[in-house]
């Protein structure tokens, strides 16, 4: 774990919070002059802590109605079919995230945000289906949000 002192954790929290923030807004957040506070954030960025920056877009208003939950169960386990579904997973657009779990019901949980069950229908039969060792999938509709990936928790990190 990376080293994180007093004045990192409020940068970071006031970076969560508006990643657009103005290096001389975030030193005065942050009770710095600006110069000691970009060479901090280059340094943050630098030992991979920030890991980038990006918009966060409403998915609806670009027309992607609909988010799945993707649970995945595969015949087997090897490093190999592990590599091959990650590969898989990154190439397809409509999986926004992806993860290896532990658990009877899944091997494998994918975030699927697609325009309408339609297009969830043709990524399902022809992608999902189709990759190696995929034995079920078992789809969860969101209904509606109620929190959206927000700010990592960094509490633990207070000194």
């Amino acid at each position: 774990m990376e080293q994180i002192d007093s004045t990192d954790l409020r940068i970071l929290r006031a970076l969560q919070r508006d990643g657009r923030l103005p290096n001389v807004a975030l030193a005065e957040e942050v009770n710095l002059s600006p110069s000691p506070c970009l060479r901090r954030l280059k340094r943050l960025e630098d030992r991979g802590v920030i890991a980038g920056y990006r918009a966060v877009l409403d998915r609806r208003r670009v027309g992607l109605g609909l988010t799945l939950y993707v649970g995945i169960k595969v015949a087997g386990h090897s490093d190999e079919l592990a590599n091959a579904l990650e590969a898989a997973f990154n190439e397809m657009e409509e999986v926004v995230s992806a993860h290896i779990v532990s658990g009877p019901a899944a091997d494998f949980l994918v975030e699927v945000v697609v325009p309408d069950l339609e297009a969830y229908e043709r990524l399902l039969l022809k992608k999902l289906l189709t990759l190696p060792g995929v034995v079920d999938v078992n789809s969860n509709f969101s209904l509606r949000n109620i929190k959206s990936s927000g700010p990592l928790p960094l509490g633990h990190l207070r000194r």
